[in-house]
């Protein structure tokens, strides 16, 4: 029996910080740009993504930066962690790539390392990931989602063509966080203020008179309410299994590595329950 060929080692981006921007009180945009991103694409999904690396406070790396080295040659808490973001877009002309960060104040490691970088840094990362993109083919888009995916939710929007129906809920705290989106469709904003994170935007969602035809769903953010969306959807509304694209980027509580750490099971889990849920409806 042949044997299976091993995973072919990630090698990771460099590039540099060109600029920096505070686009609300929790919204910092970060602008990557540089030669080593001269084999970087991402333009086929409007949901691709980067892991950022970070290496721990006072850990330097040997040059030329091998991330394979280094898991082989340090201890494991030596090793960079990483941050998941969405890529808000990316200009093949100009080489440049930019992402936003959901930031409040100290707290986490992304949002403060956005905050204060400055032109010149370097920065690795791995990716691009990414698995949507509106299909032309739907009869009709719903994106709804909370902060952490008003990147994802604007880079769909801004592709969509003029002639395209959607609807597109996003819960933010308050009206300092809108944003210009450059999209023909009008964005619902939902200010949370002291309600809990994705409580409004389930309400939305539920109280949405749903056109006639087939539907493409784009539905992340916080886990618990993307997995009370999903069963609306899934097993309420009867969207079939590959017309939703749908999943927790974060989970109130825990930190990117806890969640990840125990994502796959949670999804695995959930979608289990609605799948049952959905062939007995």
């Amino acid at each position: 029996m042949a044997e299976r060929p091993g995973r072919k080692p990630r090698k990771p981006h460099s590039a540099q910080v060109v600029r920096t921007e505070r686009l609300s009180p929790h919204m910092q945009r970060v602008v990557l740009g540089g030669d080593g991103l001269a084999g970087f694409a991402a333009d086929t999904c409007t949901d691709h993504y980067v892991k950022l690396l970070f290496g721990p406070e006072g850990v330097t790396y040997p040059e030329p930066f091998d991330l394979e080295r280094i898991r082989a040659e340090f201890p494991r808490e030596h090793w960079p962690v990483t941050r998941t973001y969405t890529v808000r877009s990316w200009n093949p002309e100009h080489r440049e790539l930019t992402l936003d960060f959901v930031v409040h104040g100290d707290e986490g490691l992304a949002g403060p390392w956005a905050c204060r970088v400055q032109p010149g840094e370097t920065v690795r990362f791995l990716g691009p990931g990414g698995a949507y993109a509106p299909d032309p083919d739907a009869d009709w888009h719903l994106l709804a989602g909370d902060e952490s995916a008003l990147p994802a939710i604007a880079r769909a929007l801004e592709s969509l063509p003029a002639e395209a129906k959607a609807f597109a809920f996003v819960e933010v705290s308050g009206p300092e966080e809108e944003q210009k989106i450059d999209a023909d469709v009008e964005v619902v904003w939902l200010h949370r203020g002291s309600r809990p994170v994705g409580e409004a935007l389930v309400a939305a969602v539920r109280a949405l008179e749903f056109p006639e035809g087939r539907v493409q769903a784009f539905v992340h953010g916080e886990a618990s309410f993307v997995k009370e969306l999903r069963g609306l959807l899934r097993v309420q509304k009867g969207i079939p299994r590959e017309d939703l694209s749908i999943s927790g980027y974060w989970r109130l509580g825990h930190n990117e590595d806890g969640w990840q750490a125990s994502k796959r099971e949670w999804n695995a889990r959930i979608e289990a329950e609605q799948e049952n849920g959905a062939a007995a409806a």
